[in-house]
This record gives structure tokens, sequence and C-alpha cells, in this order.
């Protein structure tokens, strides 16, 4: 992947600031080596490509600036192979060397459940993306999430959607595996906090569903006068958009961020015109997520979305923060990342608080046949 160092330099430094590296020329030999769970195989194949380039794009910027204690950042990636063992197993591997000194974790909220128990052995930083809220909550000091969770978008989705849109009555969607589940939950909280709305349907499905038609009819039977959705993978998603429309259902759509994302929208088309949807990642939000947005497309040729945004600014900070550090110490590292404040990151501004929470805020787009149209971020009040 080429890009010119004077045009990585010049969006870098229109927002997405990288802090001062020490030095521009490497100690001989020794690397800081980071390790990165990631889907090479299997059904997240696609999305695991973008997670990559937006890790590598951050790597490449880290390393032009002269790298992490005068020394080069290497990344070694292993397969996750988009399931629960192979997520075990790629991280058993990477942290089975010794000068590892940490992670980049998956987007899968069932995933990091997997690793947890061996991240909490093994004691170094993992940047995590799933959004279930219980992973920041279960006393594991050593995983750090790069998106906002799902206690923030259940609410946001409830708001907008009764608010904003004026709909009462809800129909929820979601898939059986730990993001969805909690997703599910958290939207069902934040509709309970909204008066006079109600739940017509909770519906379960499990991933990798060739058919939603059953899904499908219980929504038009629920008599639902909107709906809102949580998908773990965007191949489902596209499946159920396509049988949605297909069989007339066309209520508002609310979705968590995976209704935005570009293999979804690839996948479903004119299915998803119209839908909204709550994104961490949204171009337009912010002077830091256009930086990033011209940074990916000049290297890739295709819009961004949160699958590669969330990489890109988690190797950033673990950078600055094992430079702020001043060693490789992984307690260091903990407290030189919680310590981040205000930092104008492509997902939005970082603020981590003693959970290991970086954001907490999501932004409202629309589907506008095709092209996703920022409205608003909601930061939350809590």
């Amino acid at each position: 992947m080429t890009i010119s160092r004077r045009r990585f330099s010049a969006a870098v430094s229109a927002s997405v600031a990288l802090p001062a590296f020490v030095g521009r020329s490497f100690a001989q030999g020794a690397t800081i080596k980071i390790g990165m769970c990631a889907p090479i195989t299997g059904p997240a194949a696609e999305q695991g490509r973008y997670a990559q380039t937006g890790a590598k794009l951050a790597l490449d910027a880290v390393n032009k600036a002269g790298g992490v204690l005068g020394k080069k950042v290497e990344l070694i990636i292993e397969d996750d192979q988009t399931t629960n063992p192979g997520v075990v197993l790629a991280f058993s591997k990477l942290s089975s060397q010794s000068d590892m000194v940490a992670f980049i974790g998956s987007i899968r909220s069932t995933q990091v459940h997997a690793m947890a128990p061996d991240v909490l052995k093994v004691g170094k930083p993992v940047m995590i993306g799933g959004t279930d809220p219980a992973l920041t909550q279960m006393g594991n000091q050593w995983l750090f999430r790069f998106r906002p969770n799902d206690s923030y978008s259940g609410s946001v989705i409830a708001e907008y959607g009764s608010n904003t849109l004026g709909k009462k009555k809800w129909a929820i969607v979601h898939s059986t595996d730990a993001f969805g589940t909690a997703g599910g939950k958290a939207l069902t909280a934040g509709l309970a906090k909204l008066a006079g709305t109600s739940v017509a349907l909770d519906q379960g499905y499990a991933n990798q569903s060739q058919d939603f038609t059953p899904v499908v009819l219980a929504i038009k039977q629920s008599g639902a006068d909107i709906l809102g959705s949580y998908f773990t993978f965007e191949n489902d998603l596209g499946v159920f958009a396509r049988q949605l429309r297909q069989l007339g259902v066309n209520i508002p759509w609310v979705g968590s961020p995976s209704i935005v994302n570009v293999s979804a929208l690839k996948l479903a088309g004119p299915a998803l015109y119209g839908t909204y949807g709550v994104a961490d990642y949204a171009e337009e939000s912010s002077p830091a997520s256009k930086a990033y947005g011209k940074i990916y497309r000049d290297a890739t040729k295709i819009a961004p979305d949160n699958q590669s945004s969330w990489t890109y600014d988690a190797m950033t900070i673990l950078c600055m923060a094992i430079n702020k550090a001043g060693k490789t110490d992984p307690a260091a590292i903990r407290a030189a990342i919680l310590a981040v404040k205000g930092y104008a990151g492509a997902e939005g501004e970082y603020n981590f608080d003693a959970n290991g929470d970086g954001l907490h805020g999501y932004n409202i787009v629309k589907n506008d046949k095709g092209n996703i149209v920022f409205d608003k971020h909601v930061e939350s009040r809590s």
C-alpha cells in the first residue's frame, strides 16, 4: 500500500494530529512489536481487510514520524477465522511471543469475550472494538475500547426513532450473540425511559442465517411502526434487508453501525435506501474524521467505515501512550492510555474513563440513495 509522505502528512496535520514521536532515526535491529487478531478468512474476511488497512495506515504514519521510543513499530497479524476458537488461537500465537508489547483485538464482542480470560492471564494492553457494555465492566483491566459501547447506541436509537421520527411501536431485531443480545437489551432499556413507547416484537436470530422470512413476517404481524436492529455480520444484514423489502415492510428503520458499513451497502443496495444508523465513524462529523476519510480514500480509492477507523485510532493512541509512558511496561502503558483526554481521533474525541472506554457518543446518519449523510452527533449525558 502506497501513499505519499507529503499527502499523508498534510492530511494528518489537518486534524488527526499525531504526537511528537521521538527522533526520526531508528535504533539498530530492535522493533516495538504489536500483535493484531483479524479475520483473514471466514465471513468477515472483507471487513478484516479494512481493519488491517486502518491499522497499517496508522503504523505508516507513526514510523514515518520516527516510530516509538526511537524504534520502528512492527505489526504482527494472526487470522482469527471469524470464530471464537479462531480468535483464542490467534491471540495465543501472538501472546506466546515474549517481546509482544500490546495487541489489537476484535470488533466482535463475542470474540472479545472468548479471548478475555487469556487477556487477563497475559496482562498486556489489548485494544478492542466490541461494543457489549459488559466487556469493560467485568474487572479486566487490560481491555481498552475504541468505539462507543451499546449503552450509548441503545439510547440514541431509541430517542431518535421515538422523538425525531415520531414512531412509538417498535420491532427490535438482533443477533443472539453477545453483541446482539446486549444491543437489544440496551435498546429496550432506552425505550423504557421514553413516554408512550412500546416494544411490539423482540426477535433474535442466529448469525449466518440464510433466510429471514420468519423474522420479516413476525415484524409484519406485530403491527410495529418502526424497526431497530443490531446485526453482527453485514452479510446477514444484506439478506434481511432485501427480504424485508420484498415482503413489503417499509417502516422506518434505525440500525446499529453495521447498517452503514461499506459491505452492507454493497450487499443490500437500494434495500437500505432511506434507513438511519447510529455510526461511531461518520466522515463529515468532525475535521478529524474528514482528515481520516481523505487519508483512507487516497490509499484505497474506497470510502472508509468503522471497520478501519477504530483500528487506525487504536494504533495511533497506543503508540502515543507507549511514547508517553517512556517504556514498554504494561502497567505504564495502561496508565498512559487511561490518561488520554480530549484527543481528536477519526472516530471522535477520546476521553478514557476508568473502565477503559474511550468514546461516549454516536453519530446519526441517513442512507440517501446509497450516500451516507451525516445528521448530528449525540454525546452521552451519563
